[in-house]
């Protein structure tokens, strides 16, 4: 039963995540996110049997029926990663699903719309270098009020978020914006508030040392290459870090320290 259920919401889950891949690519354009999906190409509207997430690249081989050209891999990476998504938060809740089903659908329903948001801001920092005040302000209101339905509302909790995005404004204070980026900062605010200090600082840390690994990797990489310099938030962007380090501690219920907590 759970494992059906489990791959019924990891469904639900790709399909979400075919929508949110319409955001990342329309957010800041003068496309709405409503009407018929076409190809970035030909422009030819796509027919429902091209719009099955997953399956749909697969059978299509990675490229647009019409005019042959390469769909981005980004479709299906988001696509699965979405199913991953809403299926983990199933799992964390489905001891609730047996017993309250209307509170696992109030609780399932709000995380699986906030770390929706946060998927979308991962990938759109990671393609566009910048995170949009637009989704980090929705994402830190809504953050905020579900401190008062999630958490208990008091000031430990209200400060966490501050607390969580005050090193991110110090390093892009004192370095001008070259260590970090406000936005960052904006988001680890929200951050703070979803998960709370123990569980925010959590994936604080494990983002930055998933971040390091990679800067490091990366930074070797453009020197046996020979491309020059490569620096860790001029090549690559921290929110995925971010947003990564926050998901595991969530679900996962991570705490690196809980003697200080």
């Amino acid at each position: 039963m759970v494992l059906l259920l489990t791959i019924i919401f990891f469904l639900f889950g790709a399909i979400i995540g075919s929508f949110l891949n319409v955001v990342i690519y329309r957010l800041n354009t003068n496309k709405s996110f409503g009407g018929r999906s076409a190809c970035m190409s030909c422009q030819n509207q796509l027919q429902w049997y091209e719009l099955i997430p997953l399956f749909s690249f697969l059978t299509l081989k990675g490229r647009c029926r019409t005019c042959k050209t390469k769909i981005s891999i980004q479709y299906p990476i988001v696509e699965f990663i979405s199913g991953l998504v809403f299926a983990a938060l199933f799992l964390k809740f489905q001891d609730l699903f047996f017993i309250d089903t209307y509170g696992f659908f109030i609780a399932y329903d709000y995380y699986a719309v906030m770390f929706s948001i946060l998927l979308v801001i991962a990938v759109y920092d990671l393609k566009h270098k910048i995170i949009p005040d637009t989704l980090v302000f929705i994402f830190g209101a809504l953050a905020f009020i579900g401190l008062f339905f999630f958490h208990t509302p008091d000031i430990f909790n209200f400060l966490s978020g501050i607390f969580i995005a005050l090193p991110f404004a110090l390093f892009w204070l004192v370095s001008g914006g070259r260590w970090m980026g406000l936005g960052d900062a904006k988001l680890a605010l929200g951050l703070g508030w979803l998960l709370g200090l123990p569980f925010a600082f959590s994936g604080l840390v494990l983002a930055f040392w998933s971040g390091a690994i990679v800067g490091i990797f990366l930074i070797m990489l453009s020197k046996i290459r020979k491309k020059g310099k490569l620096g860790m938030k001029s090549e690559i962007p921290f929110a995925p870090f971010l947003v990564l380090g926050a998901f595991l501690a969530f679900i996962c219920e991570l705490n690196i320290f809980p003697s200080s907590f």
